[in-house]
């Protein structure tokens, strides 16, 4: 199964990594988004994590703030990509429990969906030839695009 688990600190970082939502919905990916404070709640992000990983999770999305990645990142040896939701967000980690880092917002956090299914994708080929697919609408629209203005001699 296809599951990436995208976590929150707080209600307000949903208008940012809803955004990773949406792009796993468009390609079919099943997902959690989830509020969990490692400071406030630990013991509700150790075991949510602890759950989803054993219901299948593959990857999860954290937003870098208050080292929420980071804490996830030490409770599994998943995939973890930080999406840094304000400017001084920073993904803390130590050796060996690696995060990789998007960059800020909502950019960072639709980037994020598409690493994970990057991620998912090295074993699963249908996805695979979904991503493929995507990109090749992407170079097609750069084309479209630019027909509308090129000017060439």
């Amino acid at each position: 199964m296809r599951f990436v688990s995208i976590l929150m600190a707080s209600k307000r970082d949903h208008e940012v990594m809803v955004e990773a939502a949406k792009i796993l919905e468009k390609f079919g990916v099943a997902h959690e988004l989830v509020i969990v404070s490692p400071h406030r709640s630990y013991e509700r992000t150790y075991e949510y994590v602890k759950g989803a990983q054993k219901k299948g999770a593959k990857v999860f999305i954290a937003v870098t703030r208050v080292s929420l990645a980071g804490i996830v990142a030490s409770l599994t040896t998943r995939a973890v990509i930080g999406v840094p939701v304000k400017s001084d967000s920073v993904a803390h980690t130590s050796v060996g429990v690696p995060i990789a880092t998007m960059s800020l917002g909502k950019l960072g956090a639709v980037n994020s969906a598409y690493l994970a299914m990057q991620i998912l994708a090295i074993e699963d080929e249908e996805l695979s030839v979904k991503l493929l697919e995507d990109r090749i609408l992407k170079a097609k629209k750069v084309e479209t695009d630019s027909d509308e203005f090129e000017v060439r001699i």
